[in-house]
């Protein structure tokens, strides 16, 4: 989960766990905050709960008592299953409680820990102990992403993976919660997001970032975020 604008008090940094997860921290403003898709599934502490955020296909209207803040980690695109545990593609669209996915004590026992402060290092230090145990992340994750994010066509990903695009299809659903051109999408409207905010033009953005032309673009961003491009980045 992408903030569109960076929200109020709005903090990231790098994960421990590397591969490009994050930990962010937030605290809600009066009013709700959009939260963009990006591929990603985030566990999340607020207001002394444990839940996940399953991967948007769309934008999500976020909000809560202003002045509650948030703590999350944001897993890359493709490796929450290992941590979480069922396929993303069941989690789609979703804010769920993690105790409907985890045991109770065990959610419990988080919970107390992360009640302690220092919440993201502690999200952090349950992920890798997970990790340790869990099955490895699909092997084409990292491929997918980057031949998806470089402009390749689908087609052209599932050659260099070796897949057909069955099987392509079926295992992004389980990695990324959906099929891999709406995993492309929303990785082009986040690169062209990275470029219109370092002040490119609107029509250069969508050379740039692979659209049709910037009627393309338009049509994509208010697709996904449901606001204009403009909107966005005010």
């Amino acid at each position: 989960m992408s903030e569109s604008d960076g929200g109020s008090g709005y903090r990231e940094r790098a994960s421990r766990l590397g591969g490009g997860a994050v930990v962010w921290s937030r605290t809600l403003g009066a009013g709700p905050q959009r939260v963009l898709p990006d591929g990603c599934t985030d566990l999340i502490w607020i207001g002394g709960q444990l839940l996940v955020a399953g991967p948007d296909t769309r934008a999500h209207l976020a909000g809560g008592p202003a002045g509650t803040r948030a703590v999350g980690l944001r897993f890359a695109p493709g490796t929450g299953p290992s941590v979480l545990g069922p396929p993303a593609c069941e989690l789609r669209d979703q804010r769920v409680p993690l105790a409907a996915l985890w045991p109770e004590a065990e959610v419990r026992r988080l919970r107390e820990r992360a009640s302690e402060g220092r919440v993201g290092r502690v999200l952090e230090a349950v992920a890798l102990d997970r990790l340790r145990d869990a099955e490895p992340v699909d092997p084409v994750v990292g491929e997918v992403v980057a031949g998806l994010s470089g402009g390749r066509s689908v087609a052209e990903v599932a050659r260099v993976v070796g897949l057909g695009a069955r099987q392509l299809h079926r295992r992004s659903l389980v990695a990324f919660g959906y099929g891999p051109k709406t995993l492309g999408r929303v990785l082009r409207l986040n690169r062209a997001l990275e470029l219109a905010r370092g002040g490119m033009p609107f029509a250069e953005v969508a050379a740039v970032a692979g659209y049709a032309d910037q009627a393309h673009l338009a049509r994509e961003v208010r697709g996904l975020a449901g606001v204009p491009l403009g909107g966005l980045l005010g």
